[in-house]
């Protein structure tokens, strides 16, 4: 799991906040370790795990902001006392990032001295496990000597999802929650939106949204489900001169070999055609639109850790 730096950038911008980390776990608890929740004085998003162990932590993280102390390290047993069905236990750190702090984030790992630890020399258990990062790609533990080691994300990757329809709502409600995602949300008219747009997703509006194709990166991920078949047409088309990373189409086997002619007649070879997903998500959960959503958000997600398997070219501590 990977330090989201887009929407810690966020949260800076709103001010004081701290980022409560569950850096270990023994035993059954509600999420893994590296879950992460955002806390600022009137404001939270993220979960560590919910119950009695999250409204704690918040608590808690809101005393720290309070007095502008340093963070900490609490280890949490779990059990019935807390209203906890879990019976393990988790290490929470605490951590008030500053903005700069934030803003000098770069790819690879960011370790650190928990506040309280020592911030001399870096300790030797912590030398080792960047050493197995850089010769073998091997992911260290979060927590070691006082020190926790986190990966911080390349940048976010660019996804443009066309059409705000049911669908395209779907899709919103299930990837914009996600890490790593940077989505753009395009449409003919602000009418066809939600009034709520959750955070990091940016919404653009065009009389002919085909014409936004120009503004996006061309290595971007695409998902094409708009109110029409000409519109999603012209944006395939588009697209095809483009550039892309991926392209995924909504449709039936029929709208597909239809798609397929009239592109092949607009001068676009078979194997171009080819790149085009469709229909897209996972036929076999059905064409509810959550249902949809959950199967293209499966696949994004497995595409994403294949990507983040390369090892690791460079480390520092910070």
């Amino acid at each position: 799991m990977s330090l989201d730096r887009e929407a810690l950038g966020r949260a800076a911008a709103r001010g004081p906040f701290l980022r409560v980390l569950v850096a270990e776990t023994q035993g059954s608890t509600p999420r893994e370790a590296g879950a992460a929740m955002l806390v600022g004085a009137d404001w939270a998003e993220g979960t560590i795990g919910g119950g009695a162990l999250e409204f704690e932590a918040m608590a808690r993280a809101r005393e720290i902001l309070a007095r502008g102390g340093p963070g900490r390290l609490e280890r949490i047993a779990l059990g019935p006392a807390r209203g906890q069905c879990c019976g393990g236990a988790v290490t929470l750190a605490y951590e008030a990032l500053a903005a700069e702090t934030v803003a000098g984030l770069a790819p690879g790992i960011w370790a650190r001295p928990v506040a309280g630890a020592s911030a001399g020399e870096m300790p030797l258990g912590v030398r080792r496990a960047l050493a197995r990062v850089r010769d073998r790609g091997e992911a260290p533990a979060l927590l070691i000597e006082g020190w926790l080691l986190e990966a911080v994300a390349a940048p976010a990757r660019a996804l443009w999802i066309w059409g705000a329809g049911h669908v395209g709502r779907a899709l919103v409600s299930v990837l914009a929650p996600l890490p790593g995602l940077a989505i753009s949300w395009a449409d003919s008219g602000a009418e066809r939106f939600p009034e709520t747009i959750p955070a990091g997703v940016t919404p653009l509006i065009a009389a002919n949204p085909a014409d936004l194709v120009p503004l996006a990166p061309r290595a971007a991920d695409h998902l094409v489900l708009t109110y029409s078949h000409a519109l999603d047409l012209e944006l395939c088309h588009r697209l095809l001169g483009h550039g892309f990373g991926s392209l995924g189409l909504i449709g039936s086997a029929t709208k597909w070999a239809r798609f397929r002619a009239r592109l092949a007649g607009l001068g676009h070879d078979s194997a171009q055609i080819s790149r085009i997903a469709c229909p897209i998500g996972d036929p076999t959960l059905g064409k509810h639109p959550q249902a949809i959503a959950v199967g293209v958000a499966s696949a994004l997600i497995r595409g994403m850790s294949a990507g983040a398997r390369p090892r690791q070219k460079k480390d520092r501590a910070g």
